[in-house]
């Protein structure tokens, strides 16, 4: 999906995340799992964000058409959580971290879901995963744990597009 469409779709999916962070990468490789193995709904685009999501984000907030529901896919330590088990978090649930320049866990970009999400009519979901190991220097790869969550959270995802409709 181009970027010039990506208002265009009712509901949007971003897998974010850098893939040269070991289980960072999970975001994106959902977007391919998804591409490879679902059929989407024309109403549903879904874009490998990478660590551009925050511009992303802010295309939106100024866009005169939003989509009616954007779902954030992620990598994110949870409290008592096992390495590999997917959740969802509520956007004021984002702990703000210093991860890297370009997080989803930096301010800028949790104030932008946060407005989004409370100052317009679109639905915002944070889907997560448990990271097993996010390092601190480039280490490309996911653990077998991460890897393992998903195909659940592409069946997950699916499940929220047909059950939920819009």
């Amino acid at each position: 999906m181009g970027i010039e469409l990506i208002h265009s779709r009712p509901c949007l999916i971003f897998g974010c995340g850098n893939p040269l962070f070991g289980d960072d990468g999970f975001g994106p490789k959902v977007i391919e799992h998804l591409r490879q193995h679902h059929q989407l709904p024309e109403s549903v685009g879904c874009m490998d964000a990478g660590t551009a999501v925050r511009d992303l984000l802010f295309d939106i907030l100024l866009a005169e058409n939003k989509p009616r529901r954007i779902l954030i896919i992620d990598a994110s330590r949870q409290e008592g959580r096992a390495p590999g088990e997917i959740s969802e978090i509520a956007v004021d649930g984002i702990t703000p971290e210093k991860t890297s320049d370009f997080s989803l866990h930096q301010f800028p970009t949790t104030n932008m879901l946060t407005e989004l999400s409370t100052g317009t009519n679109v639905e915002v979901r944070v889907l997560v995963v448990q990271p097993e190991y996010i390092p601190d220097e480039i280490a490309p790869g996911i653990s077998a744990s991460v890897m393992g969550a998903v195909p659940e959270m592409c069946q997950h995802i699916m499940d929220i597009i047909e059950k939920e409709p819009l």
